[in-house]
């Protein structure tokens, strides 16, 4: 790759490498500059740019985190991931759903020595990870990185797993609390709030919450009693021995005590057995506090079916001194500043009344032997969206039926003859509350794909101020779809008439971030017979009359 600067009369066809300010609006950094871009550079009066051409041998960025990022998850599903479409050289890996992240440190450790351009950074091995959670980023750090570095990256990814997540297998807990000459009431309600919140972070549901003497007798009797597929205890004095009453008491009902004490502070009296192959768990006196502390840590690990050795336990002593991290998260609270995948949903915009179809209608003309309506929803269906919201005319008619076995929620436009905003309104009013973005996407644009769908998504970073993607032609033209984060959801409710939400764009440019479809699918809209015969003619091959 060659990188530096050029005379901007010898810079189209190059990516721009640092942001350029015009009067007309600003040219961000890696848009690769067309035409136009160049003739606006020259009225601005600059005489040359900072640019990067890729050479023959070079992978742009976008292929070469996609590359990587399909090898980490190779079966993403069973992986427990959900990994993004690529986007300014970058692949982010979500977690599908709650559970333990497990790694190969090692692996990814070479995989970081390969080239200085290719980095892969994750969250810690057995973090405990929410839905949606970021877990790992594929990053190319410059615009393109040599073919023999992603091949060799390919190579030591090829059939290893990485990355995966344990997804939740035990999902249902007693708890014991033993209870000393003395102790107060509060002592006991204080342990067994703090127990359940940790079971409700975690997705485990407390079947059977029950109270026994600190007997050695009493305390047996109780844990083969209790139901549950993890058995918690936590007692009224402190287990400060393997014969002491907690771990004396699973012995006495026919269980096995694996591990007395860890090398975490605070958590060092722990102990752990099992009893039939049911997991107990003896908690430290310090579980009664909400704070982090070693059983966080073996808890997590046995909810999802990852029972930890006694070496495991051992080797948690490197970063087990957690009193002394001022700034660690409560466990209830999941972690301290999560990265989530944002929850993005689609408004399809198909109330209109093909006024300009001579009497057909354009969202009813087959596409893959499909409605065009129901090609759309497919795509949609495919992509990453959440949610998928249809809005339709008051008398919907044959649309309705062109819905039918897609999984998307209709809703109806009474006001749908007044102009296209009412119907951005209609379909944003009627978004799930959680919703972070929206895509508005006509309902006459046949190549825009399951994939670009996913573009437009992961260009989506507000903390990057990009609010706003726009989707453009490969000759820079602007487009359709446009995806707006949430908090331009009240300015799209209140549009009216035939003011659109291109309005938006013009009055928060510094907020829009262009997201390049292959060809004209953003700019492929069929309004008209005459656009759909060419349409086809061009898609099979066959002249246009």
């Amino acid at each position: 790759m060659k990188f530096g600067p050029v005379p901007v009369a010898d810079a189209e066809g190059a990516i721009l490498a640092h942001s350029v300010g015009l009067s007309s609006g600003r040219l961000k950094k890696g848009r690769r500059l067309n035409a136009a871009d160049i003739a606006a550079l020259v009225a601005q009066g600059l005489a040359e740019v900072t640019v990067a051409r890729l050479g023959e041998n070079d992978v742009p960025e976008d292929l070469a985190a996609a590359r990587i990022g399909a090898l980490l998850a190779p079966l993403a599903e069973a992986q427990g991931l959900v990994v993004t479409a690529p986007f300014t050289g970058r692949v982010n890996l979500y977690a599908a759903d709650q559970g333990v992240l497990s790694l190969d440190a090692a692996l990814i450790g070479r995989l970081n020595t390969i080239d200085e351009a290719i980095t892969v950074a994750t969250l810690p091995d057995h973090a405990r990870v929410a839905p949606r959670q970021m877990l790992a980023t594929v990053k190319i750090i410059p615009y393109a990185v040599p073919e023999a570095a992603v091949v060799a990256a390919e190579a030591m990814l090829a059939g290893r797993t990485a990355i995966r997540v344990n997804a939740l297998k035990r999902k249902t807990a007693s708890l014991i609390l033993t209870r000393t000459p003395g102790m107060s009431d509060k002592l006991l309600t204080k342990g067994a709030e703090a127990v359940r919140a940790r079971l409700t972070a975690l997705g485990v549901d407390l079947v059977s919450e029950s109270q026994t003497p600190h007997v050695t007798a009493d305390l047996a009797r109780a844990i083969t009693d209790a139901p549950g597929e993890i058995v918690l205890i936590l007692t009224g004095s402190a287990t400060s021995d393997r014969h002491d009453v907690g771990p004396a008491a699973l012995v006495l009902a026919g269980g096995r005590l694996t591990r007395f004490g860890m090398p975490v502070d605070p958590g060092n009296l722990l102990f752990l057995g099992d009893l039939v192959g049911r997991p107990v768990i003896g908690l430290p006196g310090c579980a009664r506090s909400p704070k982090l502390n070693g059983a966080d840590w073996v808890l997590e690990r046995v909810a999802c079916g990852l029972n930890p050795t006694t070496e495991e336990i051992a080797a948690m002593a490197v970063g087990g001194l957690l009193k002394e991290i001022p700034s660690r998260p409560e466990p209830r609270l999941g972690g301290a500043e999560v990265v989530r995948r944002p929850t993005v949903c689609a408004v399809v915009l198909a109330a209109g009344q093909s006024r300009r179809m001579g009497g057909r209608d354009k969202l009813l003309e087959l596409v893959d032997g499909v409605p065009l309506l129901h090609h759309v929803a497919r795509a949609l269906s495919q992509s990453s969206v959440d949610e998928i919201v249809v809005v339709l005319p008051p008398d919907p008619g044959a649309r309705l039926t062109a819905l039918e076995s897609t999984n998307a929620r209709m809703v109806i436009n009474p006001r749908a003859a007044e102009g296209m905003g009412t119907s951005v309104g209609v379909g944003v009013t009627a978004l799930k509350a959680e919703a972070d973005a929206v895509l508005i996407v006509l309902a006459d644009m046949p190549e825009v794909t399951a994939g670009d769908y996913d573009r437009l998504i992961a260009a989506f970073d507000p903390s990057e101020d990009r609010a706003i993607a726009r989707a453009v032609t490969d000759a820079g033209i602007p487009g359709h779809p446009v995806l707006f984060g949430r908090r331009f959801f009240e300015l799209l409710r209140a549009l009216e008439g035939d003011r659109g939400a291109r309005a938006l764009i013009e009055d928060y440019p510094e907020f829009v971030v262009d997201v390049t479809l292959p060809g004209a699918a953003a700019a492929t809209d069929l309004d008209t017979v005459a656009d759909w015969d060419n349409w086809r003619a061009a898609r099979s091959g066959a002249p246009s009359d």
